[in-house]
């Protein structure tokens, strides 16, 4: 009679391990490489490798070595290149020879302004008192001739106090818009001549920004502005009101911190401005027909009259002033 006996060798008897698992076998059972392994049990032995003095130089050699070419690759990579340095200094050599070619032109130009002025005041010597009249009126009126009376003044600071745009918001600085629209009140309450910081406006100058700076006909200008109008105070005055001006500064001041008073001022001087390049003039022709009787053309001349004994039109003298 067979009995079912348990196999006395089956508990420590193993399945065969598939060839797939002998990798995960070897990372369970055997963490460590044959090599390292033995090194560590010869450590634990008390068997270590002794390094020699030679091994312990040649290491520190090696570190300074090291540490030397880093440095010195640092310094050369740092070091400004001789061709920049040459670069640099011809600029700047350039810059000042510009600099001064522009003060010795500044210069020049000075002085055939003055010339010109004594030949206008030889040539207008004998001149009626009418006729210099006339000449210094024009001369207000374009702004080349100084002037001085009442009028108002208009100050507007910002909060920048000197600082950098890096440092202040750019809202709470006074824009070029701002002088603008106060000038342009000025100029619709009637004002005679207007400047802003002693730089006086005429009808070709432009009010502008370039970053965070304001230019008047391209000159830099810095805080407070001082806009300087000369007319009848009451109307400009009113003018700044009508024109919502006054409240627009109101709201600069409350919203953006930007400064602003409106002041009478019983005399205010205005410097005036040279007078603009003239590229182009053209003397009219006053020719006259000796079958026409005197004091009338035929029509078809440049002279002071037409053939219906009116004038030319206002500013039509063949002139063509450009600044």
């Amino acid at each position: 009679m067979s009995e079912n006996r348990q196999d006395p060798g089956g508990a420590a008897r193993r399945a065969p391990v598939d060839a797939s698992m002998t990798l995960l076998n070897e990372v369970m059972h055997r963490p460590l490489d044959p090599g390292y392994a033995d090194a560590a049990a010869r450590r634990a032995a008390g068997r270590a490798p002794h390094r020699g003095r030679t091994g312990t130089l040649v290491l520190v050699a090696l570190a300074v070595a090291l540490g030397v070419v880093t440095t010195a690759a640092a310094v050369e990579l740092r070091a400004p290149q001789p061709g920049v340095i040459a670069a640099r200094e011809t600029l700047e050599q350039e810059i000042l020879d510009r600099q001064g070619a522009a003060e010795e032109l500044a210069a020049r130009g000075a002085e055939l302004s003055a010339e010109i002025e004594q030949l206008q005041g030889a040539a207008l010597s004998g001149a009626s008192a009418d006729v210099l009249q006339g000449l210094q009126a024009e001369g207000a009126l374009t702004g080349t001739q100084a002037v001085e009376g009442q009028g108002v003044v208009v100050t507007l600071d910002d909060t920048s106090g000197g600082l950098s745009s890096d440092t202040v918001d750019s809202s709470s600085l006074v824009h070029d818009s701002d002088l603008q629209r106060v000038v342009n009140a000025l100029w619709a309450g009637g004002a005679e001549a207007v400047a802003i910081n002693d730089q006086r406006l005429t009808g070709l100058s432009a009010i502008r920004s370039a970053g965070d700076a304001v230019l008047v006909d391209l000159q830099p200008l810095v805080g407070p502005y001082r806009v300087e109008a000369i007319g009848d105070p009451d109307s400009l005055r009113t003018s700044l009101l009508r024109s919502g001006t006054s409240d627009y500064l109101q709201i600069l001041g409350t919203q953006y911190g930007i400064r602003s008073s409106v002041t009478t001022q019983s005399r205010l001087d205005l410097p005036g401005r040279p007078a603009p390049t003239l590229f182009f003039a053209k003397a009219p022709a006053a020719t006259v027909d000796s079958d026409t009787p005197a004091g009338s053309t035929d029509g078809t001349t440049d002279g002071t009259t037409d053939g219906f004994g009116t004038g030319p039109e206002p500013h039509e003298t063949g002139q063509e002033i450009v600044e």
